[in-house]
């Protein structure tokens, strides 16, 4: 089995490939490198360019006729980016995977795995949710998220295209192998915050601390990347008995989370044990375009994939320390990219 993988030489892009070539499944890699890393898609089939290059993905279609499937985690990321810089979100999230998925229906590529987000979520009182809670996201990255899969899903209706979006929770770890793990070296998530203190000396800041939530911090479930990337390779082995053609279902989502609800406080110990002593912790204000968090409570990825995570919060943590140690070595400990590139980039 052959598939296209957009943003594949980023972070969880690269560990889908990973996990793909472990399972015998060849990945071809799309991606601008705009944040994405060639080294990532060294000794794989790669070619360099933006998802909304229609000549290219023609190319890479004529050139690989065998593709069976596409997986899109070509995006966007950063919440408060998304405050301050809400066209670019809306151009690079939205405006190119109309052009991607136009490229796809257009080469007849029948079947696509949407990295979708948690972040379209309104949470419950509970801060629990399924694939049928509502939808009210709080920044224009959430947004972006939702309008594409309203693309989506309205293009299914229309064109010989079965979906399904696979709604992340909150990806943390590495590679367990350390082929890949987190490209960027100024990290904008909560635990690459927390290392990024560990490593430099300088203070963590608890981003909101006025939650509702059982500490006033935010709650996340944290899900290792590779159990993510696990659920990729499952999604692409079963996708036609999810979606089975005879029965006209062409559009599912499917929750990926640990059904853990952790919040930021209780992450900081769980880093604290890991590490073996505290960092320097202060509280701020919270970020824009930030919500108290949700974790999931669906049952939905064991019954269609048959997924369970595998890999614990400490397992994530412990990964990401190690990858944080050999990441220099890997990639050069060049500068990071610039956080809002132009063309997509790779989650």
């Amino acid at each position: 089995m052959k598939v296209l993988i957009a943003g594949g030489a980023g972070f969880i892009g690269s560990t889908i490939a990973s996990a793909c070539l472990d399972a015998g499944i060849t990945p071809v890699i799309l991606d601008n490198l705009s944040t994405g890393r060639a080294e990532f898609a060294a000794d794989r089939i790669f070619y360099q360019g933006d998802i909304a290059d229609r000549r290219l993905i023609d190319r890479i279609f004529a050139e690989h006729p065998d593709i069976e499937a596409a997986v899109h985690c070509a995006a966007l990321i950063v919440v408060p980016d998304s405050v301050a810089h809400p066209l670019s979100y809306y151009r690079e999230n939205v405006g190119k995977s109309v052009e991607f998925v136009d490229a796809l229906v257009g080469n007849g590529c029948d079947r696509l795995l949407f990295s979708s987000s948690a972040a379209i979520y309104q949470p419950g009182e509970d801060f629990a949710v399924d694939e049928s809670s509502p939808v009210a996201a709080t920044s224009p990255y959430g947004r972006s998220k939702a309008m594409v899969e309203q693309v989506l899903q309205d293009s299914a209706r229309a064109y010989p295209l079965h979906v399904i979006s696979l709604r992340y929770f909150n990806p943390v770890g590495a590679d367990p192998k350390m082929r890949t793990g987190l490209q960027l070296a100024r990290p904008t998530h909560v635990l690459g915050k927390m290392i990024e203190a560990a490593r430099t000396g300088s203070t963590f800041q608890l981003t909101g601390a006025d939650w509702p939530t059982r500490d006033g911090s935010g709650i996340r479930d944290y899900v290792h990347v590779w159990d993510l990337a696990r659920a990729h390779v499952e999604a692409l082995r079963r996708f036609d008995t999810i979606l089975p053609t005879e029965h006209g279902e062409r559009y599912q989502v499917i929750n990926l989370g640990t059904g853990d609800g952790t919040t930021v406080r209780e992450l900081l110990a769980a880093f604290h044990a890991v590490l073996g002593r505290p960092i320097p912790t202060a509280v701020s204000d919270r970020r824009p375009g930030d919500s108290a968090g949700t974790y999931t409570r669906s049952e939905r990825a064991r019954q269609l994939l048959g997924w369970e995570p595998t890999l614990s919060l400490r397992d994530g943590i412990r990964h990401s320390l190690q990858w944080d140690e050999l990441r220099d070595q890997v990639l050069g400990g060049d500068a990071d990219p610039h956080l809002l590139p132009v063309g997509a980039t790779g989650r």
